[in-house]
């Protein structure tokens, strides 16, 4: 069954104000995390990409990433695809508040591709670095995508310290699951840093072997009209925060499994996960994946493995 890796980009190199042509290289030949992502999720057997991003970068993202990218995945008969997240693509009747300059989170980015989504598919953030693992139990887990199912869906589950950062802080969505391992809730937990035993939030000790999501999800071509209605419901919610109001995935995701309209089956993955959270974290990120080519996990030509 044909699936498809759409790739949030929308935000991608803003985070130091350095733009897209000063994305942390983190690779021998300048990879950046996303490089990795796009290997990953073709060795894994997704046939399609989607990039999402802003009208305004994208001269700069085909120039900086994008060609690169589609010369690759044309030696390996796989499609690529773009997609534009608007500031102003609103439902009907809806109109954009005056002022409003911030896009509206990650669920609208992903309607912003809908007219691509036929087949089951994995979204991911395009700055994180998931490991090898995850891409292959999403991609499993969608073959066994069916339309009379249009409710099962998953999710990664990371294991929260394989997460965490050694500069600060950071925010993580802690799982909460039934016995078959399915998701029941989400708790989004603000301030987790590392300690020597594990991890802790506020002064409280967290267990750092609980399961987080890292925004990496498998998703069915029938969960595009749920979050179309979705965003037609969360502007009759927002009076008052027009100016802020996100329209974020994980936030819809737990809506529904509250409503009994899906079920998320959770996937641990042992991979670490890797960012660059911080400017301080880019050093211990290029490090980890020159041990990770050391190590034979990939190659020093990223994809020259694919191409065999």
């Amino acid at each position: 069954m044909k699936t498809t890796l759409v790739i949030m980009a929308a935000g991608i190199g803003s985070r130091y104000g350095g733009g897209i042509k000063q994305l942390a290289a983190v690779g021998p030949n300048g990879e950046i995390i996303m490089d990795y992502s796009i290997h990953d999720a073709i060795e894994a057997g997704f046939d399609k990409i989607v990039f999402i991003i802003r009208r305004d970068i994208e001269e700069a993202f085909r120039e900086a990433i994008g060609d690169r990218i589609q010369g690759i995945c044309a030696g390996l008969g796989v499609e690529l695809g773009y997609a534009f997240q608007e500031l102003d693509a609103l439902p009907a009747g809806v109109t954009l508040p005056e002022g409003r300059t911030k896009p509206w989170g990650t669920g609208q980015a992903v309607l912003a591709c809908k007219d691509q989504l036929d087949t089951p598919f994995a979204v991911i953030n395009a700055d994180d670095y998931y490991g090898k693992q995850a891409f292959v139990l999403l991609h499993d887990f969608l073959q066994n995508y069916t339309p009379d199912k249009p409710g099962d869906l998953a999710m990664a589950g990371f294991v929260l310290k394989n997460t965490l950062s050694d500069n600060g802080a950071v925010t993580r969505g802690i799982c909460r699951m039934n016995d078959a391992g399915y998701l029941t809730g989400v708790d989004e937990t603000s301030g987790i840093e590392k300690t020597a035993d594990g991890a802790q939030a506020g002064g409280k000790v967290i267990d750092a072997d609980s399961l987080v999501s890292m925004n990496m999800w498998a998703l069915t071509p029938e969960f595009v009209t749920m979050l179309e209605q979705g965003f037609v419901d969360f502007f009759g919610g927002i009076a008052g925060n027009e100016m802020k109001a996100e329209y974020l995935l994980p936030i819809f995701i737990d809506s529904l499994l509250k409503q009994g309209k899906v079920d998320v089956k959770v996937l641990p993955t042992h991979d670490r996960w890797f960012g660059v959270t911080y400017q301080e974290d880019k050093p211990v990120v290029v490090e980890s994946f020159a041990k990770l080519i050391e190590a034979g996990v990939y190659q020093k030509d990223l994809f020259s493995d694919l191409r065999k």
